[in-house]
């Protein structure tokens, strides 16, 4: 077992346990990684489906997916188990995660067109607004309950991310790698048969590395009794949904937060399925994608080992702050430039501005839990976690509605790749659009709103000195 041995929650954390608690994100931002970049091009050129009818599905799905977010928080809240509130949770859905996950790369063949898009809804629904859920709301909430030193927190956040970071070049560089071996003809690799056995051995590994995270990590973060009491005095608000709501509407630095949060995983689907419809519509190399996507992991996985030592001298949402700015530059050479070496050069600097701001992300939020707190008395661990969650899945939901939308309205048209045709200019001109001049105008305004306007940790300084 790599579990610290203490039960102190202002302690430092073993490096054992702080690995273990990252080696989760490795394995859901696996699968998540595969579901954004993928799961278009496999609806649209292995399914044979309409890119514009998935755009809208996938968009219509973001509602249930953002309610059950906010549900789960609550049933966070409320969980009360011998392994605590959290990690029970990953437990229980790991494995209903991997099996709707080979669903959802599974449309049946033979079905009429119609009920092939209903099957898409409903695995879709089924796979992101209740499995992934059930895992990616308690993975975030671990941060919270695991530990509630400030700098453990910034310090899980930036691990997670880099094992995040370590799943996404694990999938950059074996993907089409699998998809090519697993298919009966080389030269077309988005068969049925090549993305069910690829998808069957990711998620084997996903399942595995979740029970490792689940079983060498610890919950330390009680109620306490002056927390009790203190909910007593308050006429036991903590049990009340609209309450909690409120509480979290009336903190400014979550709200700003979770619109970060949105904007990023936005930009993060635009860049990787860009980076997949740009190797195979714009360069038509799809031996390109690799160096492409790796480009930008590999400069993100990097930067953040770099990160921690930062937070020493420098706070996390200044941290947070300058990777808006640095990915504002990058995504703008994407736009601008078209030769392989700047692309791969715009391409490092988004690396490290994802790197500088998804690592300070969870321990911020853990922060603006916190403030809350001290403004309201209500702890909105749960919710809190899973407002940010839903903002994260909407904003990839979103993005690729968009980029579906977009796609076929430039005249997309899977038939062409079965011929083996070219698509139109009009479809390599929006994806350069997308995969440039969109995300830079983004992170753009996020760098400007998180500099004038949010200062969490010198709130909390604050306030904790006045209390």
């Amino acid at each position: 077992m790599l579990t610290t041995k203490h039960d102190d929650p202002n302690k430092s954390l073993g490096w054992g346990e702080r690995l273990a608690y990252g080696s989760g994100g490795f394995a859901f931002n696996m699968i998540n990684g595969i579901i954004g970049s993928f799961l278009t091009i496999y609806f649209t050129s292995a399914a044979g489906l309409n890119a514009g009818i998935i755009a809208t599905i996938l968009a219509v799905s973001k509602v249930f997916d953002g309610i059950s977010d906010l549900i789960m928080g609550r049933i966070v809240d409320r969980t009360e188990t011998k392994m605590g509130k959290a990690r029970v949770w990953l437990f229980r859905m790991c494995i209903p995660f991997a099996v709707s996950t080979m669903l959802l790369f599974f449309v049946p063949q033979n079905f009429p067109d119609m009920v092939k898009y209903i099957y898409v809804f409903l695995i879709y629904n089924i796979t992101n607004a209740v499995c992934l859920t059930g895992m990616l709301v308690p993975f975030y909430s671990m941060v919270g309950l695991v530990t509630s030193n400030s700098y453990e927190r910034g310090l899980l956040g930036n691990i997670q991310q880099i094992f995040q970071t370590l799943g996404n070049v694990f999938v950059n560089s074996t993907f089409v790698v699998l998809l090519t071996k697993f298919s009966e003809n080389p030269n077309t690799i988005y068969t049925q048969r090549s993305f069910t056995i690829t998808i069957a051995v990711y998620c084997a590994i996903m399942v595995v590395v979740s029970l490792f995270c689940i079983f060498n990590t610890k919950e330390r973060v009680k109620v306490s009794a002056a927390d009790v009491s203190q909910a007593a005095k308050k006429e036991t608000k903590n049990e009340n949904v609209m309450e909690t709501v409120k509480a979290l509407l009336s903190n400014k630095y979550w709200l700003l937060l979770t619109l970060g949060n949105f904007v990023v995983f936005t930009i993060i689907i635009f860049y990787s399925m860009g980076t997949v419809f740009f190797s195979q519509y714009v360069l038509y190399d799809m031996s390109q994608y690799g160096m492409l996507a790796n480009a930008i992991s590999v400069a993100q996985f990097g930067i953040m080992f770099v990160t921690p030592i930062m937070m020493t001298k420098i706070s996390k949402e200044k941290i947070y702050t300058f990777g808006m700015l640095v990915m504002t530059i990058g995504f703008i050479g994407s736009a601008i430039f078209t030769s392989p070496a700047l692309l791969i050069g715009s391409n490092v600097l988004k690396g490290l501005g994802v790197g500088f701001a998804g690592g300070m992300a969870l321990g911020m939020v853990a922060d603006t839990v916190t403030y809350g707190k001290l403004k309201t008395g209500i702890d909105t661990v749960g919710m809190g976690n899973a407002g940010i969650s839903a903002a994260q899945k909407i904003g990839l939901g979103l993005g690729q509605a968009i980029f579906g939308w977009v796609l076929a309205g430039a005249g997309l048209d899977a038939a062409l790749d079965a011929q083996g045709l070219p698509q139109p200019e009009s479809v390599s001109t929006a994806i350069r659009f997308l995969y440039g001049w969109v995300p830079a105008i983004m992170a753009a305004a996020m760098f400007v709103i998180f500099l004038l306007f949010y200062h969490c940790e010198r709130d909390i300084k604050k306030m904790q000195e006045t209390a």
